[in-house]
């Protein structure tokens, strides 16, 4: 590990009011995400590959961040790992340096799923603060979203 880079972990959790196998679903399929995630503006599918084990969907994500009263434009790749059943794994690198990975899972609870993602962010240390706050509040904003649009349907 570097110096220049920083870490952090973040434990995100909201239950939604839907079967598992439904929330993570419509969670795999970025079209859908692209609705609920509050920084991503379009996705474009760039590959998908079968796996013995299931799938991996590779993305080209635009993204307006928000930066006081302007908003940078960023492009990157995004990949999920998507298992026949289980936790999928998600990756997205961005440019300068910041590296976020994922693992979502779809747990049944009586009320329907409780999704969980933890999430592992690598940052050069003078952005790694902006970049874990406004990714968790994202993220955060994100999984709202999938509880909103299953209580809505």
């Amino acid at each position: 590990m570097s110096w220049w880079v920083a870490h952090s972990e973040h434990t995100l959790t909201q239950d939604v009011p839907a079967p598992p196998g439904e929330v993570r679903d419509f969670y795999v399929d970025l079209d859908n995400i692209k609705i609920v995630h509050p920084l991503i503006v379009s996705v474009q599918t760039v590959s998908r590959s079968e796996t013995p084990d299931g799938v991996v969907h590779s993305y080209r994500v635009r993204d307006r961040i928000p930066l006081g009263p302007f908003t940078i434009a960023n492009t990157y790749r995004a990949t999920l790992r998507v298992p026949a059943a289980g936790d999928v794994l998600t990756e997205a690198d961005q440019s300068p340096g910041v590296h976020l990975r994922g693992t979502v899972s779809f747990e049944p609870v009586p009320a329907g799923t409780r999704m969980t993602e933890r999430i592992r962010i690598a940052a050069p240390r003078p952005l790694a603060p902006f970049t874990a706050r406004e990714a968790v509040k994202a993220h955060i904003a994100m999984l709202a979203g999938i509880r909103r649009h299953f209580e809505t349907r």
